[in-house]
């Protein structure tokens, strides 16, 4: 593990551009203290206690004049989010402002820190494990309250002690397969090795295969359900559209082809956060445009998650209608008769004579707003069962790396049963075994490379 020294001193603006009542532009290293004692003007920064705010103001060296009156936040290692010497200047908001002070701390000795560099440390230096390290992103990008917990359990490392258990599990084992190998009490040692290793292998799929089973649902809260409002022109696809985002975001008009695009919103259902996508009005059609509109709303149905396809209760189904429920037989969909407020010509079940009874179906009046909600209850348990509000404390894998890592763990296992039972060596058996140790050592960090740490804190935001 590395340590502190290793280090320079990292400077970036930590919160986003534009005007707001404060920025702050933190600094990070052992140089920390030596880079704002040359432009900070107040109270001696190194003889001040440990995790204080103190009032000044920072100028500029050259000339002595002051460049903005600020706060500045001290935190001495090790008790801070790198584990290093922590300085943060909160200075009012504003782009020259803020960065005029950036400059003066990269012209005194700091260097313009990489995206993610501070979380990179915090890991470096062992204060975060990298599921941790992964769970300050998505804490940041958490789109609803339910997403925000699940990022703060993984953050506060249930998901890492989990997977660090099943590890010493398996060291367990291995340790235990050596000592029969090495040291054979019995006649029947590699008997009792096999099997040994067989009922944990068998035990730890299990385990595993528990925390896979949270992967769906864990990849609503963390990406967002991808889901498609269809139907022909003018059945009210937009309307829901604003009434489920509670704005006026999309065009409304009775004149069939207005939205000619894919529009695309995040939207908080119930907890769920739906990435929501009202599609051009589907139909044969020779306008250019509109024609480009239709093969996207096409695509849009094929990579959703979930397709809301409405339907006018006021007239009769047609032929684009039931080219519409073809095209979408083999996605999970809610069908939505809309214009209830009219006179109905479209009854539900008209519709489950064609699409069968099993299929969600439900009515509503976009233009009155009437059985939204009752749409945005069955979306919710569409995706997350009845007990999710009980089960929020439980773990939740939210992280496609470690999916992918879970999985591939899961199948070494299912190398070293298929070894046992096709007579291998117990010496070759438990390398499978091994495997899947080094491949959970990837999920918290315990075993990385350059490349990976490189690759992932790249998609941090700058100054985290």
């Amino acid at each position: 593990m590395a340590t502190t020294t290793d280090f320079d001193t990292i400077a970036a603006i930590s919160t986003p551009p534009g005007e707001g009542g404060i920025a702050i532009v933190r600094i990070s290293g052992d140089e920390a203290f030596e880079v704002i004692s040359k432009i900070f003007k107040g109270k001696d920064l190194k003889k001040v206690p440990s995790h204080t705010i103190n009032y000044g103001h920072i100028i500029d060296p050259d000339n002595g004049s002051d460049v903005d009156e600020v706060m500045v936040s001290v935190m001495k290692a090790p008790k801070t989010y790198t584990k290093e010497d922590v300085i943060e200047i909160n200075c009012h908001g504003g782009i020259i402002a803020t960065n005029k002070i950036l400059q003066l701390v990269l012209s005194y000795g700091a260097r313009m820190a990489e995206p993610g560099e501070f979380t990179k440390r915090a890991f470096l230096n062992g204060r975060i494990d990298l599921s941790q390290s992964e769970a300050v992103m998505d804490l940041i990008e958490a789109k609803t309250d339910r997403s925000m917990k699940a990022a703060l359990n993984q953050l506060d490392g249930n998901l890492s002690s989990l997977i660090r258990k099943l590890r010493q599990d398996i060291l367990d084992v291995l340790a235990n397969v050596e000592v029969n190998i090495d040291y054979p009490e019995y006649d029947d040692a590699e008997v009792v090795t096999t099997k040994l290793l067989s009922n944990k292998a068998k035990e730890l799929k299990v385990r595993i295969q528990k925390l896979l089973d949270t992967s769906k649902q864990g990849r609503v809260l963390r990406d967002g359900l991808a889901t498609s409002i269809v139907g022909r022109p003018n059945v009210g696809k937009s309307s829901l559209l604003n009434h489920l985002l509670h704005q006026d975001k999309a065009i409304v008009t009775d004149v069939p082809g207005t939205t000619r695009d894919v529009l695309e919103e995040y939207v908080n259902v119930r907890g769920v956060p739906l990435k929501l996508v009202d599609t051009a009005g589907i139909r044969e059609t020779d306008d250019k445009v509109e024609k480009i509109g239709v093969d996207r709303s096409r695509k849009a149905i094929q990579s959703s998650d979930l397709v809301l396809l409405v339907l006018n209760a006021s007239e009769h189904l047609t032929d684009e209608d039931k080219e519409l429920i073809k095209l979408t037989q083999d996605t999970k969909k809610i069908i939505i008769l809309n214009k209830t407020d009219l006179d109905q010509k479209l009854t539900t079940d008209e519709i489950k004579q064609i699409v069968g009874s099993d299929e969600s179906i439900i009515t509503t009046s976009a233009i009155k707003d009437d059985g939204t909600e009752k749409l945005e209850e069955l979306i919710a348990h569409l995706f997350f069962n009845e007990g999710i509000e009980s089960s929020q404390n439980d773990v939740m894998v939210t992280n496609a790396r470690h999916i992918s890592l879970l999985h591939q763990a899961k199948d070494a296992l299912s190398s070293v049963l298929d070894g046992i039972d096709s007579g291998m060596p117990v010496d070759l058996v438990q390398m499978d075994m091994r495997r899947c140790w080094d491949l959970l050592g990837e999920i918290t960090g315990d075993s990385y490379n350059g490349e990976l740490l490189d690759q992932l804190f790249s998609q941090f935001c700058l100054g985290k």
